[in-house]
């Protein structure tokens, strides 16, 4: 394969993707993880990326809510 073919560079990213193995329950592999999720919903296109955005607001409502709950039962708590 030509090395300066964009195609052949892209299938090798591709190739390197798949066989990336690396620990799932470390930080590292969580942070990793989110890692890849980010990069794929970057190329995703049309539906995809519209679920992708989905997934995204949806974890960040859950996690304004956790937040929420966490200092309303700080101020009910300590006031």
């Amino acid at each position: 394969m030509d090395p300066d073919d964009p195609e052949a560079q892209a299938f090798a990213a591709h190739l390197d993707r798949m066989q990336n193995n690396r620990p799932a329950f470390t930080v590292e592999g969580y942070l990793h993880g989110v890692s890849d999720f980010a990069d794929c919903a970057n190329r995703a296109e049309g539906e995809r990326r519209w679920a992708a955005v989905l997934v995204v607001l949806l974890l960040l409502a859950v996690a304004a809510h956790l937040v929420w709950d966490v200092l309303t039962f700080v101020l009910v708590t300590w006031l």
